[in-house]
């Protein structure tokens, strides 16, 4: 016969009277037996496993997901909790399932991959804050103050700090705060400067015209700079057009290929 599980509640909280048949279920060795009290003692303490993740139902994630993961954190309690050490069962579960949904939202919900250093930062500021504000009134703790509090040093607390306005990402099509015609921060985002292209070319070039005789570096400034023909500069230098042609022609495939040669 199957040992049965009591739904007897405690006074003051919604525990199961399970005492029994955890002290059974340590005896038992692995089968089919155990299996199937170790299930029966799941499913009477999973109202409390659920009642726990409701307090975290506002934060972001659904509570389907949250009694899964309640659920999971009260299997690991189970199959830990030792009845020779004496404590209550319920004195092991709560604060195991607990740790399992904060831990949950440590490593899950995080828009961002954050450093669990950071994570652990923000918790211990978020903690100080809150006993701060239970004894500061009208203002909010200072750097200072939570740094003492929490025993942390300055820097840490401007992290913990930071990281609490990093636990979502906000929407590129989020209206900025006190725009009245819909800017948004995609409307804040810089696209790339085709100009920047022209800057590098402009720097590689510049030692190349520099080393060029006199003559050839005056023809590519009145081509390319002054925007002359090559009709006009064949006429100011008392030289033939066809010759203006091949010396631009040289000079630039020369440079060119100087400049691909050092950048390869």
């Amino acid at each position: 016969m199957p040992t049965k599980v009591s739904a007897k509640h405690h006074p003051h909280d919604d525990a199961p009277d399970t005492a029994d048949a955890f002290r059974k279920l340590a005896k038992l060795p692995p089968g089919q037996q155990r299996d199937t009290l170790r299930e029966q003692v799941v499913e009477a303490w999973l109202p409390m496993a659920e009642r726990l993740a409701g307090r975290f139902r506002s934060r972001g994630e659904s509570y389907e997901d949250l009694r899964q993961v309640a659920a999971l954190g009260l299997v690991k309690a189970v199959d830990r909790y030792d009845p020779e050490l004496g404590n209550a069962f319920e004195s092991y579960a709560v604060p195991t399932i607990t740790g399992e949904i904060k831990r949950h939202f440590r490593d899950h919900m995080w828009t961002l991959h954050v450093p669990r250093r950071v994570q652990d930062l923000r918790n211990r500021v978020r903690f100080a804050t809150q006993d701060l504000s239970q004894t500061i009134s009208g203002r909010r703790p200072t750097v200072a103050e939570i740094a003492e509090h929490a025993n942390m040093s300055e820097e840490d607390v401007l992290v913990g700090l930071e990281a609490l306005e990093s636990f979502t990402a906000l929407s590129l099509d989020a209206e900025l705060p006190g725009s009245e015609d819909g800017y948004s921060l995609s409307d804040a985002l810089g696209s790339p400067d085709p100009a920047l292209d022209t800057v590098v070319d402009r720097e590689s070039v510049k030692p190349r015209l520099a080393a060029l005789p006199e003559r050839e570096r005056a023809i590519l400034y009145m081509r390319f700079f002054g925007d002359m023909t090559q009709s006009r500069i064949a006429e100011q230098l008392g030289i033939s057009q066809m010759h203006v042609s091949r010396l631009i022609s040289r000079c630039c495939t020369r440079m060119r290929d100087q400049i691909m040669h050092e950048a390869a």
